[in-house]
């Protein structure tokens, strides 16, 4: 049995998110069945993030198992040959020790939003970014942002379907910056809760409106209906995902 570390980056527009099921094509079902099609092993990918529909990925980190020994850059090319004119591509492959999981063994996920902030509407980069027409206040959403920071229950930034154990994480991160007409937000946690970044940057596109929201009677609400809207999907990019000790987990 050997183990495969593979990134990847996805479109999400088109696809239900990364978890395979009967509803349409995920990013978990591409890829098996490019591997199936080049190896004929079915096999389960596991992913570093479990995105949603229509949230893309720049470099996802995902790991799979095959029976038999292959080299890592076959795999690259035999999956992308079969990814062809599928929003997913393979960037590198390598092959990882068995203690190596994409989800459990991650020390830090990595996201970014994107809202366009113009009065004409968004053409070119549909489906890609938030189009605000309103202006927004930047320093005002940035003094909100600064509270977000640390360890909080974010009961009232979390989906109602959210199945994590606990609602308290850890937000190491949060920056907001401007480039053009571009608000880019900025995320870094071990973990997330369910639609936690998209429910932070709603929060925040609304004070950034002039709404009277308050983080911290957010946080004391602990209530979702207390927060902001929830931003949509197709603003959010995963970026990446770190791992300690990444060199000494190569066979």
């Amino acid at each position: 049995m050997t183990r495969y570390k593979i990134n990847i980056e996805y479109d999400g527009t088109d696809l239900i998110g990364w978890q395979e099921n009967q509803q349409g094509p995920s990013v978990q079902s591409l890829l098996q069945e490019a591997i199936f099609k080049f190896c004929g092993e079915k096999t389960e990918v596991y992913s570093a993030g479990r995105t949603d529909a229509g949230v893309h990925a720049l470099s996802m980190v995902a790991h799979f198992d095959l029976n038999k020994q292959v080299d890592s850059q076959t795999v690259m090319r035999a999956m992308n040959f079969y990814l062809n004119e599928k929003p997913v591509s393979v960037l590198s492959c390598e092959q990882v020790s068995d203690e190596f999981h994409a989800r459990f063994s991650c020390k830090k996920r990595h996201y970014k939003y994107i809202v366009v902030n113009r009065s004409a509407p968004v053409v070119l980069r549909k489906n890609r970014v938030w189009w605000v027409p309103q202006k927004l206040n930047l320093d005002i959403m940035k003094d909100a942002a600064q509270k977000l920071i640390g360890k909080h229950d974010f009961t009232s930034f979390r989906a109602a379907q959210c199945q994590a154990k606990s609602p308290v994480k850890t937000l190491d991160s949060c920056v907001i910056t401007q480039n053009k007409d571009e608000i880019i937000f900025e995320f870094s946690a071990q973990s997330f809760l369910h639609h936690q970044v998209r429910n932070m940057v709603g929060t925040l596109v609304e004070i950034g409106l002039g709404k009277d929201l308050d983080i911290d009677k957010i946080f004391e609400a602990k209530n979702r209906s207390a927060a902001g809207i929830n931003a949509p999907a197709y603003g959010l990019y995963f970026v990446s995902a770190e791992y300690a000790k990444d060199d000494d987990l190569k066979n």
